[in-house]
């Protein structure tokens, strides 16, 4: 089972049962090797590979497992929550959320070696209707438990005084020296004369001073992609630094993008609330201010693109990928949906199996695997297998109710079956006519049902 379905369904489970330990029961699949760590999305922008390095002498710090001497470096994080789950059947939750996930780590290796794991921990049981061999204990550390929680805010509330004091420093730093990277004049003394003179000059703000962190770091970030001939906005790459500058000014993209989140560790207001960035904490402010203004009419719908089964295709319009995935891949979601009375949530599960088979290279008809996604798409057109789905017990599985890409917009377009027969069918036109009840004695006295029960009385 992937770490991410384990993960979900732990805290679906949690979220129905707002206990400190819930046992709960589900079967994992046969492939129990096929890790997959991180939710995954389809791409809405360009991807970059240049990361921001304000962290860079947090990276090397070594994080110890909580319940052995196991190690990894702090970029290697992700290694290290693998090792919890394979090994020690650990799942910790919101592991993005931590402010410091060293201490953390530190102080759940401190407390578990007090106390036992399930004092603190939810635990599920795996397997439960197969070999007591094969059934398996996993447990969820959470902020459900209110120590976890007090513990995450006491990080968030840390991180958040560190933060400040980091940014006061900058606020009040007059060695601060840098030449501006759309001109050659040089700034010395505090950061905000260089700020205010690229807003100013070369109408790039990227914000007030004062809602800047890590300045420096931030401008070696964008300097780094200015090198890199990388457009700050849109991230595409030029030949040669004369384009990029005449790209960036006819597009006027002298701007960063506020949808790229490798800049938000830059800025203060995404260091205020635990979870929340910085569109969310404003979403709220704004919200406060128009609690009166209940104007709807500017609203426009944020559109949402649907991505089809078997290729990078998309569209707005639902009816389009049906279209395209029936004549370019003879692949027909409706006739399946009738053919085998597949209510609503079981078209979610088809859809979401299909996704992981794919994109795990396997061909979800007869489960070969293969090198890459070509191979798999190619084999499943030649073979025949678009349309051969293997035995319902399969995929109609508690595992595939959680979609394999988190922003899978196609799962929103399923319609379920139960409801449209509702109204289908040869009564569907027949008005239906309430009963008069102004007189309940009379209805009472006329009402069908007390005639069957005076004839099943007489009948004894």
């Amino acid at each position: 089972m992937s770490f991410k379905n384990i993960y979900y369904q732990l805290l679906l489970i949690l979220s129905n049962n707002h206990t400190a330990v819930t046992v709960a029961c589900f079967t994992l699949p046969s492939d129990e090797q096929e890790w997959i760590l991180e939710p995954l999305c389809f791409p809405e922008q360009p991807a970059t590979d240049i990361g921001t390095n304000s962290s860079s002498h947090h990276d090397m710090e070594v994080v110890t497992c909580v319940l052995c001497s196991h190690s990894a470096p702090l970029s290697e994080k992700d290694r290290l929550l693998k090792h919890l789950v394979l090994v020690h059947k650990l799942v910790i939750a919101d592991v993005k959320l931590i402010a410091d996930f060293p201490k953390y780590m530190e102080y759940w290796k401190n407390r578990i070696s007090e106390q036992p794991i399930t004092d603190f921990c939810s635990v599920i049981k795996t397997n439960s209707q197969g070999p007591v061999e094969k059934q398996e204990h996993y447990f969820l550390l959470c902020d459900v438990l209110p120590e976890d929680r007090v513990l995450r805010e006491h990080l968030q509330q840390k991180r958040l005084e560190e933060i400040l004091e980091q940014q006061q420093r900058e606020r009040d730093d007059d060695s601060f020296q840098r030449i501006c990277m759309f001109c050659n004049d040089e700034f010395n003394g505090n950061r905000s004369s260089l700020l205010n003179h690229m807003a100013r000059e070369h109408s790039f703000s990227v914000g007030l001073p004062d809602n800047i962190v890590y300045c420096v770091e931030f401008l070696d970030h964008l300097q780094s992609k200015l090198d890199n001939l990388q457009c700050l906005y849109c991230e595409k790459t030029f030949r040669d630094k004369t384009t990029l500058k005449d790209h960036m000014r006819k597009k006027q993209h002298r701007r960063i993008n506020g949808n790229n989140s490798e800049y938000d560790c830059f800025y203060i207001i995404n260091y205020l609330e635990l979870g929340k960035t910085w569109e969310e904490v404003q979403s709220e402010d704004d919200r406060e201010m128009e609690d009166e203004d209940d104007d709807w009419s500017d609203w426009q719908a944020h559109p949402v693109c649907a991505v089809c089964l078997f290729c990078e295709q998309q569209s707005e319009s639902m009816e389009k990928i049906y279209t395209h995935m029936e004549e370019t891949h003879g692949f027909d979601l409706h006739k399946l949906k009738t053919e085998l009375n597949l209510r609503f949530y079981q078209q979610v599960k088809l859809v979401n199996y299909i996704r992981r088979e794919i994109h795990q290279c396997r061909c979800y008809g007869c489960q070969e695997k293969f090198g890459s996604k070509p191979e798999v798409i190619r084999h499943v057109m030649e073979a025949g297998h678009v349309m051969q789905l293997p035995e319902t017990s399969t995929w109609d599985q508690p595992q595939y109710y959680f979609p394999t890409y988190e922003n899978d917009a196609l799962l929103c377009a399923l319609s379920d079956s139960d409801s449209e027969s509702e109204h289908t069918g040869p009564w569907r036109d027949v008005p239906v006519i309430a009963e008069d009840i102004s007189n309940l004695k009379v209805l009472k006295q006329t009402s069908v049902l007390s005639h069957l029960l005076k004839n099943t009385d007489s009948s004894s």
